[in-house]
């Protein structure tokens, strides 16, 4: 996690610097049409209910993986595109205590998701927000280190996600971005990912 943020705030720095150079640029070409591009990331998961599970389990916070997405997409134009990525959020685990005992949980979580895509082009600097919806498997495990019934199951889902970010444009085609994003999962407080990605725009 704590590579994950220096690495989100080492990005946002040097897009502060190219923002800097883009006041002074009078005209930066902001191409629509195709890009594809990739994505390394820290997923971050809070679960809050793990339905047939049962209620003894009262502590799991915090559970973390890496993350990894492959994406696609179209502008339209400068401000508005479309974005279509499959996302693979890792093997999120905690440990937890439970009535009378305590172990662990383990989610694998993956799958795919179209996004809408709002910009807003600043030079070379662009602020952006995305919407979209991600239909996925998961896969939980729960193991009890006292005597007991294990917990195993895997079901499919879908549930919204949004995200807010940062990018900078190098020779009008390399797109690098740094971006937080939402995931509505449900039985989570809260799911979150922070990523650092690029893309080539042809």
């Amino acid at each position: 996690m704590n590579k994950a943020i220096t690495a989100t705030a080492a990005l946002i720095g040097s897009i502060g610097l190219f923002a800097s150079l883009a006041a002074n640029a009078a005209d930066v070409d902001n191409p629509s049409g195709f890009y594809v591009g990739g994505g390394w990331g820290q997923f971050n998961l809070d679960v809050d209910d793990l339905g047939d599970a049962g209620d003894a389990i009262g502590d799991i916070v915090e559970a973390e993986d890496n993350a990894w997405k492959i994406f696609v997409g179209y502008r339209f134009n400068p401000y508005i595109g479309v974005e279509a990525a499959y996302i693979d959020f890792g093997q999120a685990s905690d440990g937890f205590d439970a009535s009378g005992t305590h172990g662990n949980f383990e989610a694998n979580i993956s799958g795919f998701a179209p996004y809408l895509v709002g910009t807003l082009p600043l030079g070379p600097v662009e602020l952006f927000a995305k919407v979209g919806y991600y239909f996925y498997d998961i896969d939980l495990s729960v193991d009890l280190d006292a005597p007991g019934p294990d917990f195993d199951s895997s079901s499919s889902e879908n549930d919204f996600l949004y995200g807010v970010g940062l990018g900078f444009t190098l020779a009008e085609r390399l797109h690098l971005r740094a971006e937080y994003e939402v995931v509505d999962i449900a039985g989570t407080q809260d799911s979150n990912a922070i990523w650092l990605s690029g893309a080539w725009r042809f």
